[in-house]
């Protein structure tokens, strides 16, 4: 059960699927490895059965409903069930979500939102890159030197408007580690950042009075500083696990939304591409943008989180 590569595929009632043997002895980290590793070879794969004695694991993973008893020894995990758990890709504080307790930011009343109690927010492996990718909080000092050189870079100023130096720059940071509506996130390929994003709670965000915000919806604004991960295969690995971070890390979240400025038509088609419905054009203060909205149900019913077909069909953002 160790050995990551023994799945056999087979069919099941015209449903693909693998049947992987396993034992009273099999952990957790077997079981989902094995279905790591099945899911990310077959894309199209509708679920993994285990067949055989169950373990102290199988009873935790029947429990958090991440397994069903589909037989006598037969336990299956569809794939739906696996990217929806946090499990694999999240430290282990974020797994369970904080009770709903309201409070008022302003005339806003929201719910709480949870303090990060980990730098590190997600780690996945991206098999077409064979590289690891991680979503880290951003560090206001270590991190300064690459943000204020992608924020002063004319191609991102463009749309960023936040040019500026190290110390505007530093508490620019500071600001938002502060606000517990939203995060400064550094995305990062074996280690090396490639990009900034910023995530937020979209009931108390500024674009909240534009349409209807749920109380767990979440947004983000999307920046790719370096020249070299701007290839098609690396967007399509970071912003599918950008929304599949946003999805599990609170199963409330019925919604992602975005508001890309409205002439930022690479950005806009990229959206399209990913599952996202233009919702309307609306106007902030410092821009007319394009509300663009993508729900839990679509990402995971239609498998976006990783690509069914060619990856390389999009051009990476701004």
């Amino acid at each position: 059960m160790n050995n990551r590569t023994s799945a056999i595929p087979a069919l099941a009632h015209g449903r693909p699927q693998v049947i992987q043997p396993v034992d009273s002895t099999t952990g957790l980290d077997a079981y989902l490895s094995a279905c790591e590793v099945a899911f990310n070879r077959q894309p199209g794969l509708a679920q993994v059965t285990f067949s055989g004695q169950p373990s102290s694991a199988t009873t935790t993973l029947l429990a958090e409903g991440l397994l069903l008893q589909t037989g006598p020894q037969q336990f299956t995990c569809t794939a739906q069930a696996f990217w929806q758990n946090p499990r694999p890709w999240l430290p282990k504080a974020s797994h369970v979500a904080t009770p709903v307790q309201y409070v008022l930011t302003g005339a806003v009343r929201h719910p709480l939102r949870p303090a990060e109690t980990s730098t590190l927010l997600y780690r996945r492996f991206i098999p077409w890159l064979g590289q690891t990718l991680t979503f880290d909080i951003a560090d206001p000092d270590c991190d300064l030197p690459a943000f204020n050189r992608w924020m002063n870079a004319p191609r991102v100023a463009h749309f960023w408007e936040e040019q500026g130096t190290l110390e505007q720059h530093h508490a620019y940071l500071q600001k938002l580690l502060a606000d517990p509506h939203a995060q400064p996130v550094i995305g990062r390929f074996d280690g090396i950042a490639f990009g900034y994003f910023e995530t937020y709670w979209a009931k108390e965000d500024r674009i909240a009075p534009f349409y209807p915000a749920d109380d767990f919806d979440r947004g983000m604004h999307l920046l790719v500083g370096e020249e070299a991960f701007r290839g098609k295969a690396f967007y399509t690995a970071w912003f599918s696990s950008l929304c599949h971070y946003l999805f599990l890390d609170d199963p409330r979240t019925r919604n992602i939304v975005c508001e890309p400025r409205h002439d930022n038509q690479r950005q806009i088609a990229n959206f399209d591409r990913s599952g996202f419905s233009r919702i309307k054009h609306f106007d902030f203060p410092h821009k007319r943008a394009l509300l663009v909205m993508l729900s839990r149900e679509h990402f995971f019913t239609d498998r976006l989180y990783q690509p069914l077909g060619d990856h390389q069909t999009q051009e990476s953002p701004a």
